[in-house]
């Protein structure tokens, strides 16, 4: 999609209710669902961790853009995720973080990124983590500098590519949840998206449908 066309949309996206939990499911194996009932906030008291979900222009078309995890000795060891982290004490806001971890792990600057609205957070039982999302654009191309001690890979995508409902599969895989299960996933090129990634990918995306 045009960058300038998909700029046009901008205002509309800043005002469209988010499909949240509709959009999650999408892309949430029946044992998540189910562990999911039996947890209780007060009790396991998550860490908090904020990402960017980042759009620009790269040869005039829009493109979005996710990292490859270094593998490490932890649950997300490789995975596919956006640029992000966890909030420090010195953060003023969950937004902040987002801004502040895209610049560490890829090297965008925050005044390279206009955030345009918060998304719906995500837990991720594993780690303990709630996650926040948030959407931004740069109005430039972007040259990344990942951080070779957190990100293996770059992974640049144009918008069309994302917005093809043929990228939604399912694959066996192990999870923390359980052994050998089909998981639903977006197939991006020669890479599997699933788990909390995945599902702040299909509200983005559901969300995009209906402005676009």
């Amino acid at each position: 999609m045009d960058f300038q066309d998909f700029l046009q949309c901008i205002p509309q996206l800043e005002r469209e209710k988010l499909p949240a939990a509709v959009a999650h499911d999408l892309m949430t194996p029946p044992e998540r669902k189910d562990l999911m009932k039996a947890i209780d906030f007060e009790t396991v008291k998550p860490r908090k961790a904020a990402v960017m979900m980042l759009l620009y222009p790269k040869q005039a078309q829009t493109h979005l853009v996710l990292i490859q995890r270094n593998s490490y000795p932890g649950v997300h060891s490789s995975q596919i995720a956006f640029p992000g982290g966890k909030v420090e004490l010195e953060d003023e806001s969950h937004q902040h973080t987002a801004l502040r971890e895209t610049h560490e792990e890829v090297g965008i600057a925050p005044h390279q990124i206009q955030v345009v609205r918060a998304f719906t957070e995500v837990y991720i039982p594993p780690s303990n983590f709630m996650v926040y999302p948030f959407m931004g654009i740069s109005h430039e191309e972007l040259f990344f500098t990942p951080d070779p001690e957190e990100v293996a890979g770059i992974i640049e995508f144009p918008l069309r590519h994302f917005l093809d409902d043929q990228i939604a599969t399912v694959k066996k895989m192990d999870t923390a949840y359980s052994q050998s299960i089909d998981v639903p996933a977006f197939k991006i090129f020669d890479h599997y998206v699933w788990g909390a990634t995945a599902m702040m990918l299909s509200e983005l995306k559901e969300t995009l449908k209906k402005v676009l």
